[in-house]
């Protein structure tokens, strides 16, 4: 036995100083995502595994009735973010990083982010929880005769338009959370393009976006008299393995501001969640799916032919080496039943009892498995924010049960994860049941699927389809953006996107969770409750200002 444990460390020394060479020799590779809730960066090895992470929590603000983060929070945040990484590197390897072989910047997609010409912010950050275009959303979706969610950048700013916001006629720049953090780093204004397909309609061919309906946006707003066409004022459009710019010395700093990393280092193209979520699943060819799920949840399959029809429900994004995706979006997922388990935290606390989060988590979502599988009548509503799949603007979180219904604890956790993927569940029917999209597996990550096996069984009975969990995943968009600035300096410059991720994951996947019958029957009856009680949902709105 203490021989065995000798060579454990033995093994565990040599492998560590194989990554402290890799660190000071610079083969290393840096990936930071801006989520809604964290800011995290990884590091990979050269086998492009994480060897080293570092993170940083915010929360957004609902200011003068915008959800929004100020660029201060941003730039503090990723400084954050990475001042962590080091403190994690130092303590696994004992080295410092001064340079890495590349870098990848992602964030929360969509939103809108606007400047002058001498880089002034012009008006509060949106993001994209703001449900507030839905004018310019239902305009824009007839006028180019494609889908143009509220959350995307010209559905923004043409509700700035439609409200005769000063600031349109001074825009020089549009991007997103990713595009800004990328500009301040290297100084190019650019985007991924399945972050631009999130800010206007691309043409898959050229991968780039579509100048018919470019044109066509501009003639239909040309007599407000505005000084720039809008593909001058969007970001340039670059596909994954494309070479997104240098890190500037401003750049450097602005990461580490006590000077010790390089500048130089070359950046993939900035890409948002859905598409490094979709990296970090290996879900880029045709007929795999994934769905990211946390603070909202998005499903996203990738598609073999284009849709029959605009359906207003579903974004038309693409992969980052681009080809079509159809995705369905939620604005809410976690929030609230992570408020419940707060609560549930603090009558624990109240009692006297210490229990980490952890194994409140865990212990609770796993009582969801042993509940009704129909949630014994019991309905909850966590909309925190609206949601445009079942045509809110504004929500009120509620938790709804009749004077019969089954008020057991198994069954209040059951149907806070039910109900988080209720609206995702209406976005799918659309692409599954109306254009019969066909999907083989879904591939699952985010925080909802942290706990053993409950996301899975949850999410599997939610979408009657067969779910599997990385379990690299669990690092999920850094990770992913991390990969695809691997992929930008590979060596074999000729191997697709789709090759290079199946390299990589090769006998990684997990196995996947087949829908159980009764949990899937429990979930459609849950369903239907939950649409014929959108009214309750509604009230509340109209009653609670």
């Amino acid at each position: 036995m203490i021989k065995n444990k000798i060579s454990v460390k033995k093994v565990e020394r040599a492998m560590n100083t194989n990554i402290a060479e890799q660190i000071n020799n610079g083969s290393t590779i840096l990936g930071i995502e801006m989520g809604s809730t964290r800011i995290k960066a990884v590091l990979i090895g050269t086998d492009n595994t994480p060897i080293a992470s570092g993170g940083f929590g915010w929360e957004n603000t609902l200011k003068d009735g915008i959800w929004t983060y100020s660029l201060d929070e941003v730039r503090d945040g990723v400084k954050s973010g990475y001042a962590s990484l080091l403190n994690d590197i130092k303590e696994k390897y004992s080295v410092n990083l001064t340079k890495v072989k590349a870098i990848g910047i992602s964030g929360m997609m969509h939103g809108y982010l606007v400047f002058d010409k001498s880089g002034n912010q012009l008006t509060p950050f949106r993001t994209w929880r703001n449900n507030i275009t839905g004018m310019a959303s239902r305009e824009l979706t007839e006028l180019l005769n494609y889908p143009i969610p509220q959350r995307w950048s010209i559905a923004h700013l043409y509700q700035s338009v439609l409200n005769g916001e000063q600031h349109v006629g001074e825009i020089d720049y549009i991007t997103t959370l990713a595009g800004y953090v990328h500009w301040k780093l290297t100084g190019k204004k650019v985007m991924g393009i399945g972050e631009a397909s999130g800010m206007f309609p691309i043409d898959l061919e050229k991968k780039d976006f579509n100048s018919t309906l470019a044109d066509k946006f501009d003639i239909h707003i040309k007599g407000n008299g505005y000084g720039w066409k809008l593909k001058d004022i969007l970001p340039k459009v670059l596909v994954a393995g494309e070479n997104g710019g240098i890190l500037s010395t401003e750049g450097a700093r602005l990461l580490d501001p006590k000077g010790n990393l390089s500048s130089g280092i070359p950046l993939c193209p900035p890409e948002g969640d859905a598409g490094t979520g979709m990296v970090a699943t290996n879900s880029v060819s045709l007929r795999t799916g994934n769905i990211s799920a946390g603070t909202s949840v998005f499903a996203m399959l990738v598609l073999e032919k284009e849709l029959s029809r605009v359906h207003p429900e579903i974004d038309l994004v693409t992969t980052p080496d681009g080809n079509l995706v159809g995705m369905a979006h939620s604005n809410n997922c976690t929030s609230d039943y992570d408020a419940w388990i707060s609560l549930f935290g603090q009558a624990a606390g109240a009692l006297g009892l210490d229990v980490s989060t952890p194994v409140l988590y865990d212990t609770l979502l796993n009582l969801a498995l042993n509940g009704d599988s129909d949630c014994g009548g019991l309905m909850s509503y966590g909309y925190i924010s609206g949601e445009h799949i079942t045509g809110f603007s504004e929500g009120r979180p509620l938790f709804v049960r009749s004077p019969d219904s089954r008020f057991t604890l198994e069954n209040f956790i059951r149907t806070q994860l039910f109900t988080s993927l209720c609206a995702l569940r209406t976005g799918l029917n659309v692409l599954m049941d109306e254009e019969d999209v066909k999907v083989d597996e879904i591939r699952g990550h985010g925080g909802f699927f942290k706990t053993h096996e409950v996301g899975q069984k949850i999410m599997a009975a939610a979408t009657n389809t067969p779910v599997s969990v990385l379990e690299t995943a669990g690092e999920g968009g850094s990770w992913g953006i991390a990969l695809l600035a691997s992929y930008m300096v590979r060596e074999n410059r000729d191997k697709s996107l789709q090759a290079f991720l199946e390299q990589i994951f090769a006998g990684s996947m997990g196995e996947a969770v087949k829908p159980d019958p009764a949990d899937a029957e429990g979930f459609q009856l849950f369903f239907d409750r939950y649409h014929k009680g959108l009214a309750i949902e509604a009230a509340a709105v109209d009653s609670c200002q």
